[in-house]
């Protein structure tokens, strides 16, 4: 049964977050079926870099994974330059909530990006960066993060309330929970094959350039 947005506030208004346990491991957990990973998300796909880039990189995330947040800071900057923005790579970011308050973000940063990929990962950086924040005052960090933004806050206090964006989210994480058997952030599928848990850029650019060669 999907969360209503009663008990969406509800569940906001609380000081904890879910534990949740990241996966370390590193290596070829699986290989996911091309057809799985490019279905068409229920809400538009967040994406950079040219569409028929040779290698494409599907990250699953959390605004409140504190790996998440380490990848955002010390790899994806470099990955961007020198993959990403030289037309080798096809990134694509795909939200996987680890508790209500990573739906919160999702939620808000969709709201301020209104469908624009470049602005939505400019967003998404800021949460990364103001992540303590973000899980001791969920509310309160999301509405000054939109307000830099230029959105009010009753925008969004709108947007937590907008049941259909949570109902897709529900469903898109349903899918990667069932069908990609993904099980924690950060999880990444390059060119089809999975990487779950933490990853230097080193290790990644290893694979990319693997790829590319082929």
């Amino acid at each position: 049964m999907g969360t209503t947005r009663r008990a969406f506030a509800v569940a906001l208004s609380l000081t904890g977050i879910a534990a949740a346990t990241p996966l370390r491991l590193i290596g070829n957990a699986a290989a996911a079926e091309a057809a799985d990973l490019s279905k068409p998300q229920s809400l538009p796909e967040m994406a950079l870099g040219a569409g028929n880039a040779p290698v494409t990189i599907i990250e699953y995330a959390a605004s409140t994974c504190p790996h998440c947040a380490r990848f955002n800071r010390d790899v994806f900057p470099k990955v961007k330059s020198e993959f990403i923005d030289t037309g080798k790579v096809h990134y694509v970011f795909r939200d996987f909530p680890l508790n209500i308050k990573d739906v919160a973000c999702s939620m808000v940063a969709r709201s301020i990006a209104k469908n624009d990929s470049a602005k939505y990962f400019a967003v998404i950086d800021v949460m990364f960066r103001q992540q303590d924040e973000l899980v001791k005052k969920t509310t309160d960090t999301l509405k000054l993060i939109a307000r830099q933004a230029g959105v009010g806050d009753q925008a969004v206090e709108d947007c937590l309330k907008d049941q259909a964006t949570l109902d897709k989210i529900q469903v898109d994480q349903k899918y990667a929970m069932e069908v990609l058997k993904i099980e924690g952030t950060p999880t990444f599928f390059v060119n089809g094959t999975m990487i779950v848990g933490e990853v230097e850029f080193e290790e990644l650019s290893k694979r990319i350039n693997s790829l590319l060669k082929t």
